[in-house]
């Protein structure tokens, strides 16, 4: 109830930040030390002695230090920790008893996610068999054996077509039903193998002592160790840390690894240095700290949860069918009903009415289409799998199609989900690097270069990964945060061997990064200078400036003017404003007297000049957009269809990857660019003249729901940037309510809630989650948002198609329905049986509606506006005055002419047929007279009317022939569309050596009723419907 009320307050304008207060107890993040211990039964006080041993610090709601108690006496460490981020990490506290561990794992359960509530493989395979189109067949043999049992109860030799037609049409419904079944199943299957576990081992401390346990089995309240390389066991405290940083990108969307410290930094849980999420990664330090949720209760559990109860809409193809399946049912229950009136009005007796109902509803059931239909969705669905997009039901197919809004994320979709090294400023001139070949596009001889790329090399943390030597080195995997993974192999690339380079250049001292200072420091011994060493240094542009004296240009070093102050700022201004993470870097040749080899560094006093060095350039690092995202992105402009950007960096960062990738097209302007360009204050313009606009995060947050309303309405080009989980749900949501089908890509558990709101929600396979690959409909196998569009065209492709399968399997219909409506009005024999209709419709239709799947794409499937599902219908009625007013009443005249033919030549012309039915079908009429005065015993005359059922069959597959042509093109002309769909082709020649085979073949007459037609009689039926077709 707490969720649901929870979720309640989250889905208005509220981010998810309130749901982490909730989540940490409140104040987990604040509280010192003491009371987090009482809080959780742990003793965080009993620190081992040592030498100089402290406590690391925390602050609290009003950043004020607070120690907690400690055994030794308190030194100066706040400010070694301010200047270095570190704590001591040999003082290690005593942990949990075994004993109490296990009381809490009895209390609150294993450190696992709960599965989603997942659906019971019987329900599962019970929506195959009764879900859909299958209701209405299903209709359709309770009617038959209905029928059937009327005949039994009330005729002394009942004939068994409707009893045959029952079993049929529930064979049709189990059969189609396994397929489906099992093909979905073989999509959850491949779903499990892309399941991740949750971290299997985790380094604990109890009583004192290090041990690895099982990660299900770590507490509440465990003392844990993690470091680079880890996932994070469960919601943590960090009470030490080393170098710390975590990826949170699951959860927050955030590409840039966060430091991980002791302190309170802010008042958000999700913003604050002193948590670490479960299931997140640490990537470089080490860490320890108190466990203070586990399993369901951490955060991203709750975000599981969050997304597991969100109620998902009916799906595009659900609603067509339920839509096609009223208008059939409409229909079939007007005739039914008509012509029962009718029947009694003629003088049928009330059960021959009823019969005649059921009847006229049964042949309106288009008994293949079920089948048609499933098939050539899984098709589409195979089609997808070798496109690497996983359908996980096969209604996902058709919806992908009929999208018109795909809200994307930015980091692993659009882009490549890795930091490159994209421009260089030195020597007062921005080179732009290469960022996929080898940086060739800059100058490598200049003496600054040469003096930037040793202090990217040397001040560096970043390696590569063992035994990768014969990998490119674009393709190589790292240890260490993306950003110096970037310099890395920018150095590498365009310099030769880094490990060389520090192999040559010993490192002596560091200072790691820490976001106080805003810089990395090392000290190396010089490989040209034996009695010398060189202080190399990076960070913040301005940070780094302002330790500056002089500026190396083109190897000469020159003072540090305002001149050359201003032109820096150019330069970072410039790079700053294309999206670019920009660096700082700078050295010092340490005189060798003053600091001689083996002298001993100390970074705490800083007993070296960290002040009077010499700046050598800055270098921005951008994660490039993925090559085939910006004609992605142009195809679905051209398909109308509207992209959105939803990511969580810095709005200068998102706007600048939007125009990269082309969701910001040139020359459309946001207000800020208008306000820029006449140099006028922002509230002086009118939004509406933007057609582009980009949404901070803190602004969706107090936007109201009719202000997000207007704003996705007026503006064709979004970009919202700084967005939390719960307001990525809350976009959905506002394009839902303009009557948009909305796509939503993600990778993180961050994305659950909206994946599993949207019409269709995309994962990546790759860098996805668990969490969000159970949300999601579809599975992106290579993360690439160019196979989004890819899967629209073909969820296009397959609606063009199935409507195309439906026309071509409706027009038999009428011929059909008509022969039972003439047997009731005027008593005629009857002209097609039951047993001929089910030869149609599961046999010479079958391969040929099928085959209309693999129809190749027409030349307007992605320049076209998406389908409006209002008016666009798969079946409307154009559709249905095409298939029965004009091919199937064709198909019906063809048919009857043959009928009225073959009775003629046996003497039964159609004056004398009227009203001829009861003596016809009566077993002791066997001296019944035709026009010339012979006698027909009942033998004779069924033999009779089952050729002309014969016939009448043949017929209607002729026509099929050109109606299977005129079908398979929507727009084009058949020479435009060609004929090189081979299995249409197969098709047409299935659907003549079927017809052939059920004609001829020796048997037939006694198993299906079909008796051998005379050659003459195929001439008679050609020419007719040639004239048929030329009449049209």
């Amino acid at each position: 109830m707490t969720l649901i009320l929870l979720y309640c307050f989250c889905s208005t304008e509220t981010t998810l930040s309130l749901v982490f207060f909730v989540l940490l107890q409140q104040d987990d993040h604040k509280i010192n030390l003491d009371d987090l211990g009482k809080r959780y039964g742990v003793d965080l006080a009993q620190v081992k002695t040592g030498t100089n041993a402290q406590t690391a610090p925390t602050f609290t709601q009003k950043s004020r230090p607070v120690h907690y108690k400690c055994r030794v006496k308190k030194a100066g460490i706040s400010d070694v920790l301010a200047r270095r981020s570190i704590v001591d990490v040999s003082d290690l506290p005593q942990g949990l008893t075994n004993t109490r561990a296990v009381e809490i794992l009895a209390r609150d359960g294993p450190n696992s996610l709960t599965p989603p509530p997942t659906t019971p493989e019987w329900v599962k395979f019970c929506r195959q068999l009764f879900g859909g189109f299958s209701i209405l067949l299903w209709i359709g043999a309770i009617l038959c054996f209905l029928a059937y049992s009327i005949q039994v109860a009330t005729e002394d030799e009942p004939v068994n077509d409707n009893l045959y037609l029952g079993v049929v049409l529930a064979s049709v419904v189990i059969i189609t039903g396994c397929f489906s079944y099992f093909q979905e199943a073989k999509s959850s299957r491949i779903m499990d193998s892309f399941k991740k576990m949750v971290p299997q081992q985790a380094m604990v401390i109890r009583e004192g002592e290090k041990m690895q346990i099982n990660a299900e089995l770590v507490v509440q309240g465990d003392l844990v160790e993690i470091k680079g390389g880890d996932r994070i066991p469960a919601d943590l405290r960090v009470i030490s840390s080393s170098g710390c940083k975590v990826d949170n990108s699951s959860l927050t969307g955030e590409s840039e690894p966060q430091t991980r410290s002791p302190e309170f930094t802010h008042e958000n849980p999700l913003e604050t240095r002193n948590i670490c999420f479960f299931s997140t990664n640490c990537v470089e330090g080490t860490a320890r700290g108190v466990v203070i949720a586990t399993g369901d209760r951490t955060v991203m559990g709750r975000i599981a949860t969050l997304a597991s109860e969100l109620q998902v809409r009916q799906t595009p193809i659900n609603i067509e069918i339920a839509h096609f399946i009223h208008i059939i049912t409409g229909v079939a229950v007007f005739l039914g009903v008509s012509f029962f009136i009718l029947s009694l009005i003629l003088g049928y007796t009330w059960l021959e009415a009823v019969i005649f109902l059921i009847g006229i509803i049964v042949a309106n059931v288009p008994e293949g289409l079920l089948a048609t239909v499933t098939v050539c969705l899984t098709l589409t669905a195979k089609r997808m799998a070798k496109k690497n997009c996983l359908v996980k039901n096969l209604e996902a197919v058709e919806t992908l199609g009929s999208t018109s809004t795909i809200c994307s994320d930015k980091t692993g979709t659009l882009t490549q989900n890795r930091m490159t090294v994209a421009h260089m400023w030195f020597d007062n001139q921005i080179h732009e690097a290469d960022t996929t070949e080898d940086h060739s596009g800059f100058d490598k001889t200049s003496a600054t270069w040469t003096a930037l790329s040793r202090v990217a090399g040397l001040c560096n943390r970043a390696d590569f990964k063992a035994g990768q030597e014969n990998f490119p080195v674009q393709m190589r995997d790292t240890a260490g945060d993306a950003s110096e993974s970037a310099l890395l192999k920018c150095i590498e690339v365009c310099c030769g061997s880094v490990r060389e380079l520090r192999d040559r250049n010993r490192k002596v001292a560091e200072i790691p990064f820490n976001s106080t200072n805003k810089y990395q420091l090392s000290i190396h011994e010089v490989e040209d200078n034996p009695s010398g060493h060189t202080l190399v240094m990076k960070g913040a542009p301005e940070r780094i400036l302002d330790r500056c004296s002089t500026i190396m240009i083109h190897g000469q070093e020159q003072p540090l003017d305002e001149s050359w102050k201003d032109a820096f700022q150019n330069a970072y201004m410039e790079l700053g404003g294309l999206g670019e993470r920009v660096l700082g870097f700078c050295h010092l040749n340490l005189s060798s007297s003053q600091f001689p080899r083996g002298y001993t560094f100390d970074c705490d006093d800083m007993n070296f000049p960290t002040e009077q060095l010499c700046f050598l350039g800055l270098i921005s690092m951008i994660d490039p957009p993925r090559a085939a995202v910006p004609d992605a992105v142009g195809k679905c402009r051209s398909a109308g269809i509207k992209v959105i950007m939803v990511t969580g960096d810095h709005p200068i960062t998102a706007k600048a990857i939007a125009k990269g990738v082309g969701i910001i097209s040139e020359g459309n302007e946001t207000v800020d660019d208008i306000a820029e360009r006449l140099n006028i204050p922002l509230s002086q313009v009118n939004p509406r003249d933007a057609k582009a606009c980009v949404v901070h995060g803190s602004d969706l947050k107090d936007m109201s729901s009719e202000y997000l309303d207007d704003l996705l309405r007026n503006h064709t080009e979004i970009v919202f940037a700084r967005t939390s989980p719960q307001q990525k749900l809350i976009i959905v949501e506002g394009c839902q309510r303009q009557g948009s089908i909305v796509a939503v890509t993600g990778d993180g558990v961050n994305d659950s809630p909206a994946l599993k709101k949207a019409d269709i929600g995309v994962a990546m396979g790759i860098a996805g989650s668990d969490v969000s690959k159970q949300a999601a409909d579809m599975i992106l196998l290579d993360d690439n948002f160019a196979s989004i569009v890819t899967g629209v065209e073909e969820g296009r492709l397959i609606f063009d198609n199935l409507k195309k399968s439906i026309a071509y399997t409706l027009t038999s219909n009428i011929p059909e329905i008509s022969p039972f409506l003439l047997f009731i009005i005027a008593s005629v024999p009857l002209p097609l049986g039951t047993v001929t209709i089910l030869c149609i419709d599961l046999g010479t239709d079958m391969v040929p509606a099928i085959s209309l799947a693999y129809e190749a794409a027409e030349s307007d499937i992605m320049k076209r506006q998406p389908r409006n599902p209002k008016t666009d219908k798969l079946v409307n009625e154009r559709l249905i005055s095409m298939a029965y007013g004009q091919i199937g009443m064709i198909q019906a005249l063809g048919g009857f002419f043959t009928y009225f033919v073959i009775l003629a030549e046996n003497g039964f012309l159609p004056s004398v047929l009227v009203g001829i039915r009861i003596k016809w079908d009566s077993n002791d009429v066997n001296d019944l007279e035709d026009y010339y005065g012979q006698q027909w015993t009942y033998e004779q005359r069924k033999i009779v009317e089952f050729t002309c059922h014969t016939a009448f069959f043949a017929s209607i597959v002729v026509v099929q022939w050109a109606d299977l042509i005129i079908c398979k093109t929507r727009r084009n002309s058949l020479f435009q569309q060609g004929m090189k769909n081979r299995i249409l082709i197969f098709g047409l020649f299935v659907e003549t050596a079927l017809a052939a085979f059920l004609s001829y073949c020796p048997g037939m007459d006694i198993a299906l009723r079909m008796y051998p037609l005379k050659y003459v009689l195929h001439i008679q039926i050609s020419t007719e419907q040639k004239n048929n077709l030329l009449r049209t």
